[in-house]
């Protein structure tokens, strides 16, 4: 496994600036987003493709920091019923997959997308309980009328690029927000479909990420390394299931934190002990978004507690049987 980071944070700094600052902290792979919610700044596809001396002055610049390309990432709601948001979806899609070729990247990050309820909607509608029986006609018509669909055309792009791995986060709100999710997709789809594996994403549900990476085997294609602390409190009060601002720190139910302040060690190597357990050998990328902390002191807590913690090395012969 190798040490990543998702270099969003990093936004008001140049490619070369981050590349250098991340290089010095021992970071080997980065993830670089490329459009949607992570925005270009990092990567932008229309300048790299329109020059193939920028494109190589930017491989150049990855190579004089000793930094891989674990993933690009372009996280959108491929699905919304909003045709300006769906068209620029799949403008920046089609263009990370295209910047992907060039680079010789072979996964692309996103979000699986949630339509809205009927064909007339404007706003993309997440359910989140079995009854009333009305939702039961929402969710037929958004997975097998838009979603598998739409994700079986994208999966058919994403080939004639040499992109064979769209590892879709599973984050509530949207149609994959689950292991059980996570697989009706891929099932219908086809191994394209995998994970973008985010545990903070999981802690709050209940999932226990181990466990959810176990039955995961085969099917992640990349981690995000971040981590959610529960209010115990406001969860007795108010449940899970929080829509507050981000801000009010002091009244939500959860809230992301940088990497050992949500969870501790021994959880976290339990997390990257099933990841070996099932062969996942690729980037433990930090995804920094902890509001206690500033950018560089949650990156650089996460990127000194994970180097203790991640599995380098291949495992060795049994030798004492």
């Amino acid at each position: 496994m190798k040490l990543g980071v998702l270099t969003v944070p990093l936004y008001d700094r140049s490619a070369e600036e981050a590349f250098r600052y991340l290089s010095s902290l021992g970071v080997q792979t980065v993830e670089i987003g490329t459009g949607g919610s992570p925005g270009s700044k990092h990567s932008n596809p229309q300048e790299l493709l329109s020059s193939e001396t920028k494109l190589q002055a930017y491989k150049d610049m990855l190579k004089k920091y000793n930094l891989e390309i674990s993933a690009l990432s372009c996280h959108s709601n491929h699905v919304h019923p909003n045709e300006d948001v769906r068209i620029q979806a799949a403008r920046d899609f089609t263009q990370t997959l295209q910047l992907a070729e060039k680079l010789g990247v072979d996964t692309v990050v996103s979000f699986s997308g949630c339509p809205g309820d009927h064909e007339g909607a404007k706003y993309p509608n997440w359910v989140t309980c079995s009854w009333p029986t009305d939702y039961q006609q929402v969710l037929d018509y958004q997975w097998n009328e838009v979603l598998i669909p739409f994700w079986k055309g994208a999966a058919a792009e994403a080939a004639n690029y040499g992109v064979n791995k769209i590892a879709l986060e599973l984050h509530p709100g949207f149609c994959v927000y689950n292991t059980a999710t996570l697989l009706r997709l891929r099932e219908a789809v086809g191994n394209a479909i995998g994970a973008n594996f985010d545990p903070s994403h999981l802690f709050w549900q209940g999932i226990h990420p181990a466990e959810a990476i176990k039955a995961l085997k085969g099917a992640i294609y990349h981690f995000h390394a971040k981590d959610t602390k529960v209010d115990a409190v406001n969860t007795h009060i108010n449940g899970v299931l929080d829509t507050g601002s981000y801000g009010g720190l002091s009244d939500r139910s959860w809230l992301f934190r940088t990497v050992g302040w949500g969870h501790d060690a021994d959880q976290w190597k339990e997390i990257i002990t099933a990841l070996r357990l099932i062969g996942y050998d690729g980037a433990i990328s930090i995804e920094h978004e902890d509001a206690f902390m500033s950018i560089e002191e949650g990156l650089e807590k996460a990127v000194a507690f994970l180097k203790d913690i991640i599995i380098k090395d291949q495992p060795a012969q049994v030798w004492w049987v």
